[in-house]
């Protein structure tokens, strides 16, 4: 009885599920070709332009990843076996999390680096932000990738061993070592609290330096010279929503999944919910992005007029 009372409420927000990754796929592709074709525009892009391409194309891939009965029919077709869908699906899974969490710390990083004045010590980089971007992102997948390979040995398909913790619908992991358990715990906490630290740090920095900002802007007012506000506060303070907003999000999916594998026991029900949480940062981060972006609501709304135009 139980288990039929459960079906429905799972089928529900499996269907949520497929129109919140349906928005977050389309909204990341739209973002993600919009900066592809400027590219060709601009002869030098800028950093947060290009982490922006990177962390739109890693939420594509989460998407779809997580996106369970997509992928199952997708390997379906293609006749992987089992066991090595379950291997490459948690594993790329895990890795795309990983790189979403860093890139995002990254590109905290790189705005607060942008902002800073000439005098201040970070400054000398400036010049240099476009190769120390391309270099943070090669390291940040090397640690990302190499960070989660055990998984590849712990992962199984679905068997009636009871040793096994449920990670998805048709995917499961050994029990762990006690030691392998907590270096991996460790390892994986001190990366997460190391970028969510660093958004911190970078985020206080960034407000601080509105806040002085806005108090000049208030002089300037006074003096009857209109204020304008600059792309790079404009950035600043998209960038500060998008780290308010992972922030919000890790914690909430962080909470549920360390209790559930406290109990070493996953519902479907919760999968679902950790399913839902874990994306939406993935989700509404490109809808910020546009939404701040002068350039991508101009094309909207020529968009809208034209078609606007053509049925009236």
């Amino acid at each position: 009885m139980l288990r039929n009372a459960k079906f429905p409420l799972t089928l529900s927000f499996k269907n949520v599920y497929f129109f919140q990754s349906g928005i977050g796929i389309l909204a990341n592709s739209s973002l993600l070709v919009f900066h592809i074709i400027t590219k060709h525009q601009i002869h030098r892009p800028k950093p947060t332009e290009i982490i922006t391409c990177h962390l739109a194309f890693v939420h594509i891939v989460m998407l779809i990843i997580t996106l369970d009965i997509l992928s199952e029919d997708m390997f379906k077709s293609l006749n992987f076996p089992n066991e090595l869908k379950c291997k490459l699906l948690f594993y790329l899974g895990r890795v795309t999390r990983g790189l979403s969490i860093s890139t995002t710390c990254l590109l905290s990083i790189i705005q607060a680096i942008t902002i800073s004045p000439s005098s201040f010590y970070s400054s000398r980089f400036k010049y240099k932000l476009t190769r120390h971007v391309a270099i943070a992102l090669s390291c940040i997948w090397l640690l990302t990738l190499s960070s989660n390979s055990f998984l590849v040995i712990y992962t199984v398909a679905h068997s009636n061993r009871t040793n096994l913790l449920s990670v998805s619908k048709y995917c499961s992991l050994f029990s762990m070592n006690s030691v392998i358990m907590a270096l991996f715990f460790t390892l994986t906490l001190s990366q997460n609290v190391f970028c969510v630290g660093m958004m911190l740090l970078s985020s206080m920095y960034m407000v601080i330096f509105l806040c002085s900002h806005q108090r000049k802007s208030e002089y300037l007012h006074s003096m009857s010279i209109s204020p304008r506000i600059s792309p790079a506060k404009r950035a600043t303070r998209t960038v500060l929503v998008l780290v308010s907003l992972f922030v919000i999000m890790y914690c909430v999916d962080i909470t549920i999944s360390s209790f559930s594998t406290v109990l070493w026991k996953y519902d479907p029900v919760v999968l679902d919910i950790q399913s839902l949480v874990g994306n939406v940062y993935a989700s509404v981060s490109p809808l910020v992005f546009i939404s701040s972006d002068k350039r991508i609501i101009g094309i909207l709304q020529n968009m809208i007029d034209i078609i606007t135009i053509l049925t009236s």
